[in-house]
C-alpha cells in the first residue's frame, strides 16, 4: 500500500516499456489551506499507527500474543489464496500481499521510515498523492486496531493461552462486533491495489524506484524502499490487477459473512482449524 503512496506523484507524464501512454495521474494544484488540512489528517493517521505499533511490538518483535494471531491469519490467508500463490501470473503479488501486508513480523522499521519521509512528502506531493498517502496509512492503522481488539477478546475475555484455531478465531471475530470496520478493511485493500496498479507501468517511476535503492539505504530508508520495490515488481508482473483484486475481495467478503453468520469453520479455514501455537517470546524462534 505504501508503494502507491511513494510513487503516484511521479508518474503523470511517463511512458511504459511499450511506449503506450498510460492514464495520466491527477496532479492538481492545492491551496495552502487544503495542503495544511491534508497534512494534519495524515499526521493524525501516522499517530494512530504509532500508538498501535507500541501496543503490538516489544524488543524489536511482535509481542507473543500478536505473533500468535499473525501466524494464524497468515496461515489462513495462504491456504485460502493458495492457488494465487502458485500462479505464475498472480504468485508474486500474492506473496507480497501475504508477506508485506499481513505477515507475522514487526513492520516498525518500515513504518518509522514513513514517519521520517512524511514532512517532505506533504510539502512536495500533489493532491492525488497525498490522498493516496492518507488511504494507505488508514489501512495500516485500521489493521493494527482490528488485531488489537482481537487479541483482547482472545486473551483477556476468552482465556486463550498459547494456541489458536479457527473456532476460537471465529468466536473472537464475532465478539468484536465490528463488521463495518472489517468490510472497510476489505474495501481498502481493493482501492489501494487499484491505485497501485495505476502507477506500476510508468517506466520513469520504475527506473526511479530501482535506482533509488542505494541512496535510500544510505539515508536510512532501506526497509521502506525494499518494501516499495517488492510491491512495484510484484504488481508490475500482474499486467493488470483487476482480476487479482476482485478474487481477493470476493473470497475475503464471503469468509467474513461465513464467520458472522456462524457457519462451520471447515467451510473457510485450513484443515483442522489451522491450529498454531504455542506462544513464543519476542525474538524467539517459532515452530
Amino acid at each position: 500500500m505504501l508503494l502507491c503512496i511513494m510513487t503516484k506523484s511521479m508518474a503523470g507524464t511517463c511512458l511504459d516499456h511499450n511506449t503506450a501512454r498510460p492514464p495520466a495521474l491527477e496532479s492538481s494544484a492545492m491551496s495552502d489551506e487544503t495542503r495544511k488540512q491534508l497534512a494534519k489528517r495524515i499526521a493524525g493517521l501516522l499517530e494512530r499507527c504509532r500508538v498501535g505499533r507500541e501496543q503490538i511490538t516489544a524488543d524489536g518483535a511482535l509481542r507473543p500474543e500478536f505473533a500468535l494471531l499473525a501466524r494464524w491469519q497468515s496461515g489462513r490467508l495462504a491456504w485460502t489464496h493458495g492457488d494465487l500463490l502458485a500462479s505464475a501470473r498472480f504468485g508474486p503479488a500474492a506473496s507480497f500481499f501475504l508477506s508485506d501486508l499481513y505477515g507475522d513480523q514487526d513492520y516498525s522499521p518500515r513504518d518509522k521510515g514513513m514517519e521520517r519521509v512524511y514532512p517532505m512528502m506533504v510539502r512536495l506531493m500533489p493532491a492525488a498523492a497525498l490522498e493516496s498517502i492518507a488511504m494507505g496509512i488508514k489501512m495500516h492503522a485500521l489493521t493494527q486496531e482490528l488485531d488489537i481488539r482481537m487479541v483482547k477478546k482472545l486473551f483477556d475475555e476468552m482465556g486463550v493461552t498459547d494456541r489458536l484455531d479457527a473456532d476460537l478465531y471465529a468466536e473472537a471475530y464475532r465478539r468484536c462486533d465490528n463488521a463495518e470496520a472489517r468490510a472497510r478493511q476489505i474495501r481498502l485493500i481493493s482501492e489501494i491495489g487499484h491505485a497501485l496498479d495505476d502507477v506500476v507501468h510508468h517506466s520513469l517511476v520504475y527506473n526511479m524506484v530501482r535506482l533509488a535503492k542505494r541512496p535510500a539505504r544510505m539515508a536510512g530508508f532501506g526497509p521502506l524502499h525494499d518494501f516499495i520495490e517488492r510491491g512495484f515488481v510484484a504488481f508490475r508482473h500482474l499486467n493488470g490487477a483487476a482480476e487479482f483484486l476482485q478474487t481477493i475481495d470476493r473470497r475475503e467478503s464471503r469468509i467474513m459473512e461465513s464467520i458472522l453468520e456462524g457457519r462451520p469453520t471447515a467451510s473457510w479455514s485450513p484443515p483442522d482449524g489451522g491450529v498454531v501455537g504455542p506462544l513464543s517470546g519476542p525474538g524467539e524462534t517459532r515452530d
